[in-house]
């Protein structure tokens, strides 16, 4: 069962999400002095006017160490569980996800954990769950990164598998496999009118397609182009279809810089992702992920380089209000189900999203119409 009350399963056509406002710089690899604070005033400033506009989602990264370069890009971030239940008991309509990483957290004690969120929650809670890797996270606790894909998702499997056991399971359990070895395991209370939370997983390869489709509500994945990323889509809901007779909705994530002119929104993108990028940072990310994420193609990496800058890496919305909006509804026409966005600077630049871009989203059928109180 699905807790239908969840803004993730609402009855807006395309859905908006905000993505990683919990770590320093949120998405964009930058030196401007503009660039996100992740303190918790803002994130509850943030969180506020998501929740007041009606905006689904917020999304956070699960971050352990930073990137380096002149601002250690992402050093300094809110651990996801406690700051999804912080955000939780701060908000009323908003869903808010917590990612939790399989090799970290003990599946009972996640299991646990999401339980008692969805107890403050009131169904707003949802999981991200990631199979892992970075690399120097892994050494930071002592773990290996296995370098086979399987290997990771069969143990995101084993993981999430526990947890639906010790979440439906009235009394005690034994559980063994090559990952984990239970005796007795349980967990009271258990999920929100015992329905599981919306679950995601953010992955590119085969074997995140392939896990995603068996097991999770949404699959999050990086879209280079529409046209390889309207296929992509394609691909993954009949894998779900035919594999595992389930539906899987499926969301790509963006950075977003808008603003009245396209020239603006162009200038302001090469300021702070070109003249002004933490360059460091942005190639230390670019190694990793090259050589641990399979989230990009490994010959087009290089290509890429600006965009990681500007926003990770991910799908580039820039232009004025009419073209981010036209873009959005390519993005929707290709099949996906919604995004996630990022800012340089959530709270100065959201408002002006929410007054110029939503609209045009409404009027192309994308949103219903709603007040906005910002």
């Amino acid at each position: 069962m699905r807790q239908t009350e969840n803004g993730m399963f609402g009855e807006n056509p395309f859905k908006l999400g905000i993505f990683s406002p919990n770590c320093s710089g949120g998405m964009a690899i930058t030196t401007v002095p503009e660039r996100w604070d992740a303190s918790w005033g803002n994130n509850v400033k943030l969180a506020a006017v998501l929740d007041n506009v009606g905006i689904e989602f917020v999304l956070p990264i699960a971050r352990w160490a930073g990137y380096g370069g002149s601002t250690d890009f992402q050093g300094s971030s809110l651990e996801t569980v406690t700051w999804a239940t912080g955000i939780l008991a701060k908000t009323k309509t908003l869903t808010v996800f917590a990612t939790a990483q399989t090799a970290f957290f003990h599946p009972l004690v996640a299991a646990k954990q999401f339980a008692t969120i969805g107890e403050i929650a009131d169904g707003r809670f949802g999981l991200n769950v990631v199979c892992g890797w970075n690399q120097p996270e892994y050494e930071m606790f002592g773990l290996k990164l296995s370098d086979s894909h399987d290997e990771r998702y069969a143990l995101g499997s084993s993981w999430l598998n526990v947890m639906k056991k010790a979440w439906s399971k009235d009394g005690p359990f034994d559980w063994k496999d090559s990952f984990f070895n239970i005796k007795n395991g349980q967990c009271s209370p258990k999920p929100f009118l015992n329905d599981l939370p919306p679950i995601m997983n953010a992955g590119s390869s085969a074997q995140g397609q392939s896990f995603a489709a068996q097991n999770c509500d949404f699959l999050f994945t990086v879209m280079l182009d529409i046209p390889s990323g309207s296929e992509m889509v394609k691909n993954i809901q009949a894998i779900s279809k035919r594999e595992y007779q389930r539906m899987i909705d499926v969301f790509t994530t963006t950075y977003v810089v808008c603003r009245p002119t396209m020239s603006e929104a162009l200038e302001y993108h090469h300021h702070y992702a070109v003249d002004h990028a933490d360059w460091p940072a942005v190639d230390k990310l670019m190694e990793l992920m090259g050589m641990h994420a399979h989230s990009f193609p490994r010959d087009q990496i290089a290509s890429l380089r600006t965009h990681f800058a500007g926003g990770h890496g991910v799908y580039p919305l820039i232009g004025d209000p009419d073209t981010v909006a036209d873009e959005i509804e390519r993005i929707a026409m290709a099949g996906f189900g919604g995004i996630s966005m990022s800012f340089v600077n959530y709270l100065k630049e959201l408002p002006f999203f929410i007054q110029e871009v939503i609209p045009r989203l409404e009027n192309k059928g994308l949103r219903i119409p709603t007040k906005r109180q910002i």
